[in-house]
């Protein structure tokens, strides 16, 4: 994968670091993404907590509506990645119920 590290996303970063509530993230994403990409994270987001919760594939795809490509890619990712879903995942599961997803 290309390199994608620079002062852009750097700035970026930063500014996602900076949201202090719920309401201030919403707002952000809204302004700089597509319904469609936040609707695509969340999904990505709620496959990632549904793998960890011992879901198969199927059921994930049932549940979220997301191909079994996205489901692999997610997988692939929360297991061998660069671990921010892992840490994301660790400091959430404790306030999402995940049989409501």
């Amino acid at each position: 994968m290309k390199n994608f590290d620079n002062e852009s996303t750097k700035r970026l970063y930063h500014a996602l670091t900076s949201l202090r509530t719920e309401e201030e993230c919403r707002a952000f994403l809204e302004d700089v993404c597509t319904i469609k990409e936040i609707v695509d994270m969340a999904q990505r987001f709620d496959t990632a907590l549904l793998l960890d919760g011992g879901y198969n594939y199927q059921q994930i795809g049932e549940k979220v509506g997301i191909s079994t490509a996205t489901i692999s890619r997610v997988s692939r990712c929360l297991n061998y990645g660069s671990g921010g879903y892992r840490t994301v995942i660790d400091r959430v599961k404790e306030d999402i119920k995940i049989d409501e997803i």
